[in-house]
């Protein structure tokens, strides 16, 4: 007996095609960063447009979390510059800007949280490790205005928290840090849905 899957991702307002974030992989690409991108440099750069990016050996946190969805078919430079585009004023204004910018706006956690949040992504904060899945993306506060981002991994520490995936200053590291600073976001793809085909017997 053979079965037609076909994966779909629904994500309110992303344009062009659906996409299937899994889980699982999400996790893979973003270890497949460690030893890769080895700095941290929060420099403003011009980008290509779409599928812009800094040199790999180097980046910030949010170029963690695009890196890994680039590689599951999800441009976040492309799907916050259009939302954003759209309606500016739901993103936040904490950069004196009045127009989008393509270079930088999908680099910032804060626009990240925000984009998340409106495709329907976003969670309850959890106080215990059991709240959390691989896959996950969470946000922090570090306090004197700086936020962080990263994906957790299927990892657990002796404690039985999940790891994460994130660069916070030393290139991308995979640490047990979920509950080391205050979580601000936790946020989740929609379950990839199998959807089967007509059914064939097998001769």
């Amino acid at each position: 007996m053979r079965g037609l899957f076909v994966l779909f991702c629904l994500l309110a307002g992303l344009s062009g095609p659906a996409v299937a974030i899994q889980p699982e992989q999400l996790v893979a690409s973003a270890r497949n960063q460690v030893g890769v991108t080895l700095g941290y440099d929060p420099a403003y750069r011009q980008l290509a447009y779409p599928g812009g990016d800094v040199p790999l050996a180097t980046g910030v946190c949010t170029d963690v979390v695009i890196r890994a969805l680039r590689a599951q078919g999800l441009d976040l430079q492309k799907a916050v510059h259009e939302d954003m585009r759209q309606d500016f004023r739901a993103y936040p204004q904490n950069w004196g800007m009045s127009r989008p910018d393509r270079n930088i706006d999908h680099r910032r956690v804060p626009n990240l949280m925000t984009w998340f949040a409106r495709q329907g992504m976003a969670l309850p904060v959890g106080e215990r490790p059991t709240d959390y899945l691989a896959g996950d993306i969470v946000a922090w506060d570090l306090g004197n205005g700086l936020t962080h981002i990263g994906i957790l991994s299927d990892r657990r520490s002796v404690g039985g928290e999940p790891l994460v995936l994130h660069n916070i200053g030393r290139g991308t590291r995979e640490e047990d840090i979920l509950f080391r600073f205050r979580i601000i976001g936790h946020y989740r793809f929609p379950a990839v849905q199998a959807v089967v085909g007509p059914q064939e017997n097998s001769p």
